[in-house]
């Protein structure tokens, strides 16, 4: 989230960040955001009835603040399907692997007992299966002998910061789109 706001920073950066949501009252991107400057909300599953419901929330701290595209990073829930048919096309997703291999999660974890030689990350289309998302733009970090998750982890995220405003970038102006 912060690489997104400091990317949208630059005066022809083709994207805004109108607001960031979180469905945890004490995310560290909450504070970064309101000492940005930018609109912030908080809405929790166990606040509303069922997911759906939540969902509706969301989506209204979302049309109020006049978003035209959803960018997850560390919402760690999965949206109802109803919510990511509405945003179809809209909604876009950082994920610590090379999707398809390693969906879900500890991904640094499966790719060091798997034994790949690579990893790396990919920013993707939002469906309402998890993970499941037509990429949008992936980095590949090498496997390294001696590799722990924390020290892949680290290499992950730096390109992670590196593509998801290029990706974000792209889908704003266009240049890629949902089919």
């Amino acid at each position: 989230m912060r690489a997104l706001v400091e990317a949208a920073r630059a005066p022809d950066y083709p994207a805004e960040i109108v607001g960031v949501l979180s469905n945890k009252a004490d995310a560290e991107g909450l504070a970064f955001a309101r000492a940005a400057g930018i609109p912030t909300a908080v809405r929790t599953l166990r606040d509303y009835a069922d997911k759906e419901a939540a969902d509706a929330a969301i989506e209204a701290v979302l049309r109020a603040w006049g978003a035209q595209l959803v960018c997850l990073a560390g919402f760690m829930r999965i949206l109802s399907p109803g919510f990511v048919e509405r945003w179809r096309g809209r909604i876009l997703n950082i994920h610590p692997s090379l999707l398809p291999l390693h969906r879900g999660l500890h991904t640094h974890a499966q790719a060091l007992a798997d034994g790949v030689a690579e990893h790396g990350c990919t920013v993707h289309f939002v469906t309402p299966g998890m993970d499941e998302g037509p990429p949008i733009l992936q980095a590949r970090v090498p496997v390294l002998p001696g590799d722990t998750v924390e020290t892949l982890s680290e290499r992950v995220l730096a390109e992670e910061h590196r593509i998801y405003p290029r990706a974000l970038a792209m889908v704003a102006r266009g240049e890629v789109a949902f089919n």
